[in-house]
């Protein structure tokens, strides 16, 4: 498996390379060519490694949303939006099945009092973005936007559940969405801003994948009886 698994990889990264660099040339056909082979090609490669199933299913969700978000128009926006609310959900749930910190009920004080520390920053950074984004966002998007930027944000405080590399992975996803809600809201870009949200996206899906594959490791390894497309029986 480990061959065509780096097959597939390795057409990840070019169909990443295509896609990153027709934003930054301006070729839309580029674009919509690539993006939709990007998920597809990361969830295969994962599923190959033996990450756990709903990993992969979490990276078909993003594939979903991906193509939705191909349209632009608001009833797509908000399918694309549910599809990768979906998928967040399912990181979730992965992060409860491997993340160290749920596997005991107390810890080092230090330790505690910095996943709380980092919990408020996420709070205080959703209740900034969303002041902001607010007054610019369509009335029929205001609440399904913050529905989804609230389970956004969980995701991404719990990604840290798992490590440095899912933590960095869980909070560039909050940057990549985050620059797609400061465009519906008519705020200022950066210039190019298609360019950088795919950047963080698909940064953010790599070290996700990352991180849940090498935590899942870690428990099958612990415990051989757990297979590696189900989460542990016990906590």
């Amino acid at each position: 498996m480990r061959r065509p698994a780096r097959v597939l990889l390795a057409a990840f990264a070019l169909a990443a390379a295509v896609d990153l660099i027709s934003l930054a040339g301006g070729s839309d056909t580029g674009h919509v060519l690539a993006k939709p082979l990007l998920m597809p090609l990361l969830a295969a490669h994962a599923h190959l490694r033996g990450a756990p199933r709903l990993l992969t299913v979490a990276l078909l969700l993003g594939w979903a949303g991906d193509v939705l978000l191909l349209a632009d128009t608001d009833p797509a926006f908000l399918a694309g939006m549910a599809s990768f609310a979906a998928g967040h959900v399912c990181y979730l749930v992965l992060f409860r099945a491997y993340g160290h910190e749920d596997r005991t009920s107390d810890g080092p004080p230090r330790a505690r009092a910095a996943r709380h520390g980092l919990a408020g920053a996420y709070a205080l950074a959703l209740a900034v973005t969303l002041a902001v984004l607010w007054p610019g966002l369509p009335a029929e998007l205001r609440f399904p936007v913050a529905g989804y930027s609230l389970l956004l944000t969980a995701m991404a405080w719990r990604a840290t559940a798992l490590g440095l590399l899912t933590g960095a992975g869980g909070a560039l996803f909050l940057l990549s969405d985050t620059l797609i809600a400061s465009g519906v809201a008519d705020l200022p870009q950066f210039p190019k801003p298609d360019f950088w949200i795919m950047l963080t996206y698909l940064a953010a899906q790599g070290l996700l994948t990352v991180g849940v594959h090498a935590a899942a490791a870690r428990t099958a390894a612990r415990s051989p009886l757990t297979s590696s497309g189900s989460a542990p029986a016990g906590p």
